[in-house]
């Protein structure tokens, strides 16, 4: 029986990473510097892995940016606007991926950024992989085979990981009609067997190939390419033992051509699918060699593995198959958990009632080794012992006083329709919000956050400390929040935000003011490149105990005639970027949340906020991989986000956003969610995604995002009015807003003072050219 891992966090248990990365962007360090951390943090993971009993240790999970990117470069797949920077320029290859994920605006150049979305239902973002019909593949960069060679000299036993090829084409996208992208695979295979042959004769035992679309609902088509693939690649390379990595979900309906792939080993998610192990069991794999990698440590939780229910699993699959065919590992990669609960030293934060029930990712490879030794039998008294404390962990959280709360499970018993409906129609509302508000054509606001400074965050942490009073620190809040009023006043924007400059997150600012929620010091994990976010973790029933932020809102309507925005984190996306209890279903933990964020909007009406926006990024983030699942989670999501928005009047406008999704598929249930204003992000897939509401005839209205946030590039007022031209062409200029793509926290001053002032501008051109065509 052996032990591996499908990856580990890559961004350092302080966040070496992201400050390493963000130093070399301005400047700060060279590249050779940056090399180094990076293989520092690489070296500490591998010993770490080593010295704890992993047997098969992955390398090449690794990257400075995000694994789908690291895979477009190693097989050349460099959209055409970059050619410049590679061939002129001969840009080096750590900047071109930088180049592709965040921009380029120097030197002469104007290059935007690749699309970017969700890495299935998680919140980690990749880098959308682009395709032509005449898209060639050649193998540009050697970083998977430097990796294991790395390795291998610090006497690593290591695993290459690679994203799959069958995978990497699902997730991309194609940039012109006429072609699928799957059929790039006969152009694609070759770089992939030559990485193959060069990982094998570099010594290379054991190669991974993540296939998560295989928990998809692949067509027939994309199943026989699938087969195709693996035996061609099993053709070329008939000694190289090959483990296929599918995560997230069960296999389904893939699970036959599954089952008769050439690989030596096939791994199973049995967190997210238990029931997938006995459909396996009850093939044919039990006549063949293939061994079963049993995913029984949650790689997507911080909750300690429940011994019991894991060893049941490993002693099924060994009781049919053998100990010689089952491997223990974690669902997925521990990328989606905190790096060491051992850095959680202080009980004020982290009480140790709680902290005895979590494990992060260093402690998930411990509870791997101790599943093997007691799954083996062994006579290891240091695991019995564990076995014990483990089983006790549990007792004692299923009986805890602290998670448990009546009358918050009375309150979400008592619910009823009406709860989770406004007043009147959205036509009826939009006459009275027009009546009450008084906007222009092509109104203006951003959606919610301006720059978290170094200052800004000093102030946080000295206040923390102690360092400064709560009277000095709300006074710098004050004053910072007056100056960026004063700012959006000064440019003309119509409807102004107070800026967030007291949040330190848009889920953690509202967890730390929620009962059911306790938090970490360095839970960190990797959301996208260098953005790093510590979720709460909802560890009981959920309550709002008092106000949270009408203070801070009301302050800054007080400073200014025009409207300020309430701004809210719905329900779903708190639930979905929070690490959830796993106790309860969790429709009904976040129907609690909902019903705080209710009562929050209702207190914001009392205090004559007349737009209120709630934001849910991550519903479509939350559905279910495979369809047959998701009308049932679509239900109660867009049920929990009416009950949050329904306790208002008529005129008081509700706004929702979202970010780097596809909407086509759930566009009916977003207009069934029902907001006033949806704005959503739009200018990095040049305005694709509003044809989902343009073919549906979405009724209310929309901000489709004209200034992509994510990349340090602004935007010029004529590329703006571009974008927004498309825009009108699909949706009437009456329902149209012009807002950023999302929040402005992460960026610099200049940049967004800059793109600010050209996009009302821009508003300002579009009403004139509405006026001449009237």
């Amino acid at each position: 029986m052996q032990t591996h891992n499908l990856g580990y966090p890559r961004i350092g248990s302080q966040r070496e990473l992201k400050k390493a990365s963000e130093q070399y962007w301005s400047g700060k360090i060279t590249a050779q510097q940056l090399m180094q951390i990076g293989h520092a943090i690489r070296l500490q993971n591998w010993l770490l892995q080593k010295e704890a009993g992993i047997e098969l240790v992955p390398c090449n999970d690794f990257s400075f940016y995000d694994q789908v990117l690291d895979t477009s470069l190693m097989v050349g797949a460099v959209p055409a606007r970059y050619h410049d920077l590679m061939h002129d320029k001969q840009l080096p290859h750590i900047d071109l991926l930088f180049a592709m994920a965040r921009g380029y605006q120097k030197d002469g150049y104007d290059i935007t950024a690749m699309e970017m979305t969700k890495w299935f239902d998680t919140n980690y973002h990749y880098i959308v992989p682009e395709f032509t019909a005449n898209q060639q593949f050649t193998l540009f960069n050697n970083k998977v085979l430097n990796e294991f060679n790395e390795a291998k000299r610090n006497n690593i036993n290591a695993k290459p990981v690679l994203l799959g090829p069958v995978s990497y084409l699902l997730l991309g996208k194609e940039k012109e009609t006429g072609f699928n992208r799957i059929e790039l695979i006969s152009k694609l295979l070759p770089v992939y067997i030559e990485v193959l042959t060069r990982l094998e004769a570099s010594g290379a035992c054991y190669v991974q190939l993540d296939e998560p679309c295989l928990s998809l609902n692949l067509t027939d088509a994309e199943r026989k390419v699938v087969a195709r693939t693996y035996q061609e690649i099993r053709n070329k390379l008939p000694q190289l033992r090959l483990i296929l990595a599918s995560y997230f979900e069960c296999y389904g309906e893939n699970l036959t051509t599954v089952l008769n792939l050439p690989v030596q080993v096939l791994h199973l998610d049995l967190v997210r699918c238990p029931s997938q192990l006995e459909d396996i069991l009850a093939a044919n794999i039990t006549h063949s060699h293939t061994i079963l990698s049993l995913g029984v440590v949650d790689g997507r939780n911080i909750w300690k593995n429940d011994f019991e229910a894991s060893l049941a699993l490993i002693s099924k699959a060994v009781g049919q198959l053998g100990a010689g065919r089952v491997w223990i590992a974690p669902s997925c990669s521990l990328l989606h958990v905190p790096c060491d609960l051992a850095l959680e030293t202080n009980e004020q934060v982290l009480t140790p009632e709680i902290k005895q029930w979590m494990a992060f990712a260093k402690q998930k490879i411990e509870e791997v080794i101790t599943l093997k030794q007691l799954a083996s039998g062994e006579n290891n008294e240091a695991a019995a012992a564990q076995l014990k404390e483990n089983i006790q962990a549990k007792k004692n959280r299923h009986t805890s006083a602290l998670i448990h709360n009546m009358a918050v499970k009375q309150r979400v018993a008592a619910i009823t329709d009406k709860d989770a409906a406004r007043n009147s129609a959205f036509s009826s509302r939009k006459v009275k919000q027009h009546e009450a508000l008084r906007l222009p054509l092509f109104p203006t606001t951003t959606i919610g956050s301006f720059p978290q400074t170094a200052e800004v965050r000093s102030w946080r942490a000295k206040w923390k400390k102690g360092d400064l009073t709560q009277a000095q620190y709300d006074e710098l809040i004050a004053n910072e929040t007056e100056a960026s009023i004063r700012w959006q006043e000064a440019i003309d924007m119509d409807v102004l935000v107070h800026g967030e400059f007291e949040r330190n997150d848009m889920v953690e600012y509202f967890g730390e003011q929620l009962n059911g929620f306790v938090f970490s010091q360095n839970g960190w994990v990797q959301s996208y490149g260098s953005r790093c976010v510590k979720p709460p973790v909802i560890y009981g029933d959920v309550n709002r105990p008092a106000p949270m932020t009408v203070r801070w809102t009301s302050f800054a309507q007080s400073l200014t005639p025009k409207l300020v925005k309430g701004m809210l984190t719905g329900p779903v996306t708190i639930l979905q970027w929070s690490f959830v209890r796993n106790d309860q279903p969790r429709s009904e933990t976040c129907t609690q949340i909902a019903l705080a964020i209710r009562d929050e909007v209702t207190d914001l009406e009392k205090a004559g906020i007349q737009v209120i926006q709630i934001d849910e990024p991550a519903i479509r983030e939350g559905l279910p991989l495979r369809k047959e699942n998701w009308e049932a989670y679509l239900q109660w999501a867009v049920r929990a986000f009416r009950i949050s928005a329904s306790g208002v009047e008529d005129a008081t406008q509700i706004h929702t956003h979202m970010c780097y999704s596809e909407f086509n598929d759930i566009i009916s249930h977003i207009a069934g969610m029902d907001a006033d204003v949806i704005t959503i992000e739009c200018s990095r897939s040049q305005m694709e995604l509003l044809d989902a509401f343009a073919e549906f005839k979405y009724p209310n209205e929309i901000g489709p995002g004209v200034y992509d946030i994510h990349s340090p590039r602004v935007p010029s007022k004529k590329e703006m009015v571009d974008l927004m031209d498309k825009a009108r062409a699909v949706i009437p200029a009456e329902q149209l807003w012009v807002n950023p793509d999302c929040g402005l926290k992460t960026r610099g001053w200049p940049e967004t003072k800059a793109a600010l002032h050209e996009m009302v501008q821009a508003a300002r051109e579009l009403r004139k050219l509405v006026e001449v065509h009237a």
